[in-house]
């Protein structure tokens, strides 16, 4: 696979690869920890969601000023050190069990991905900027991206036998050991990429960094503060759900400003392009707002609406593993249960014994254990495996599909790719449909097959997608903005991955599953009748850029 690649690949691939590892390692078992009434914080589906959906917008969101410090003073290698070690720090500190300490954490997190993740993508892109290279850059961009989900894959296994062993806190210790290995491998390969780590430096036109402090950054968080106040004082409620989504967007405003005014500022052969990329950021939000409902909804799906159990030799390696849990069905114990599936006592308050696991409330009546008897049912966060484990089958696949189309002269264009990508995506929404109806609307244990259709043919339009939305970026920035659109990219991520935590909210407002599960499909089908509405004058722009 690397014969034909730059020497950089490997290590940037590996470097990646533990990144993920740590960040999805944290991520697959973060809302099941927020919600743990025992162990974790106790809080429900619609507070864990929010504060969920506000982390991974966070985290997306900050690439936007790591690529531009990276662009601009400490240059990409720098970024990426910087970024690792602060994660790795991070994820340890999320061990602590103190809410205070989970928001430090948290920012750790945040700020450490906005320096790592936009600046890898650019170096990567980098390399792959000879002549030499250029025509792989696609495949590169793929089998960077079956790195990170090596690593998203591997970790939930790992996450899941330490949680089931020892506890939450040293599933979090191994998210930071695998991202500070990632650094480690980093350095070990400055050799290969130390010369296309190339400081663009403030060009003539740009907005100094103590400009954009001073009306970008300093309007967001004013924006954001007024939004997490006014609308409470003013209306009596929040615009958006909850004073986190209102403070997010209104927080993003500036934001969304400063790439309008870059666009106008362009150079006159720079404005086409850039539209461009603004036209792609504005319709992928929509994608990332259904996809990142892995670590919620579909988390949620497969915790409590999702038939875990484990039998014969299954059973045996599983336990063996401690990739599963043993849950004793009380058949006198009878308590009531609230909209969250937690337990509750008629006043409304949690109860504080666990000896009725909320596993069994949609077990039928003909399924349910002897009374005292245990069963296996394996880790929910090994779910968040499935779509990488796709990932990692796929992607071989395309990638020698796409290269045959394009020994025929047959490739479709980069934005081709991205415009099926949202049409592919919006028919695993149709999946869980059949989920919901297969189980009925929960009253029911559904077969994990769903989920594992659901994530396969989603993935399939996530990778028409993804790392083609990461090379379109590389393809048609000007040069000396490049990681500040990366930046854009990861900035129309967030604002995704925060609608994917609102949409998550509104879950227990849907007494019927599917209606949830069609509101995912018609938004994914409204992104893809833009894109390909968009794609004349898209593949018009990167022919005239001389690149497909």
């Amino acid at each position: 696979m690397w014969k034909k690649h730059p020497k950089a690949l490997p290590f940037l691939f590996f470097s990646e690869m533990w990144e993920r590892f740590g960040y999805y390692l944290m991520i697959g078992i973060f809302t099941l920890y927020l919600k743990d009434v025992k162990t974790g914080y106790a809080m429900t589906e619609a507070e864990s969601a929010d504060l969920y959906g506000t982390f991974i917008a966070l985290v997306f969101l900050t690439p936007f000023v790591g690529g531009l410090i990276a662009d601009r003073y400490w240059g990409y290698r720098r970024s990426i050190i910087t970024g690792g070690l602060m994660m790795g720090i991070g994820y340890c500190l999320m061990a602590i069990h103190n809410i205070a300490m989970l928001y430090v954490s948290m920012t750790l997190v945040i700020a450490g991905n906005g320096f790592f993740k936009p600046n890898i993508s650019t170096l990567l892109g980098n390399v792959y900027s000879t002549p030499q290279h250029k025509a792989q850059k696609d495949e590169g961009y793929n089998i960077f991206y079956m790195g990170i989900n090596i690593g998203a894959f591997i970790c939930n296994f790992f996450g899941a036998a330490l949680y089931v062993m020892l506890g939450w806190s040293y599933a979090f210790i191994a998210a930071g050991i695998g991202m500070l290995l990632g650094v480690f491998i980093f350095l070990s390969g400055t050799r290969h990429y130390a010369a296309y780590d190339v400081k663009k430096g403030v060009q003539q036109g740009d907005m100094s960094f103590a400009k954009i402090c001073l009306l970008i950054f300093l309007p967001s968080v004013v924006a954001g503060a007024l939004g997490w106040v006014l609308p409470e004082q003013l209306w009596g409620s929040s615009l958006f759900g909850s004073a986190s989504t209102d403070a997010f967007i209104f927080a993003c405003i500036p934001v969304i400003w400063f790439y309008i005014s870059l666009y106008k500022k362009s150079a006159r052969e720079e404005k086409k392009p850039v539209l461009a990329l603004l036209s792609i950021f504005a319709v992928v939000i929509l994608f990332w707002a259904v996809f990142k409902q892995n670590g919620t909804a579909l988390n949620t799906w497969a915790d409590r609406y999702t038939d875990r159990q484990v039998t014969g030799s299954t059973e045996k390696v599983f336990d063996a593993l401690k990739f599963s849990q043993s849950l004793i069905y009380k058949k006198d114990s009878v308590p009531l249960y609230d909209e969250q599936f937690r337990l509750q006592k008629t006043e409304g308050a949690i109860v504080k014994t666990y000896d009725y696991p909320v596993y069994f409330k949609n077990v039928t009546a003909e399924k349910l254990p002897a009374e005292n008897s245990a069963v296996s049912v394996w880790a929910t966060n090994l779910s968040q495996s499935i779509n990488p484990g796709w990932v990692i089958f796929f992607t071989p696949l395309i990638v020698a599909f796409f290269t045959w189309l394009r020994s025929k002269g047959r490739e479709p264009s980069t934005a081709t790719k991205i415009a099926l990508g949202l049409f592919i995506s919006g028919l695993s929404a149709l999946v869980m449909v059949g989920a919901v109806y297969a189980g009925n609307n929960g009253a029911e244990k559904s077969s994990v097959w769903w989920l594992i259709m659901s994530y396969g043919v989603i993935t399939i339009g996530e990778l028409f997608l993804s790392p083609m939305g990461l090379s379109i970026v590389s393809k048609l920035s000007p040069s000396r903005m490049t990681a500040l659109m990366m930046g854009g990219w990861f900035v129309a991520t967030s604002i995704g991955n925060k609608l994917s935590g609102v949409l998550a909210t509104m879950w227990d407002n849907y007494n019927h599953k599917a209606g949830y599960f069609w509101l995912n499909f018609l938004l994914l089908m409204i992104a893809a009748a833009l894109c390909f509405a968009m794609l004349r004058w898209l593949n018009k722009i990167l022919k005239e850029k001389g690149v497909n």
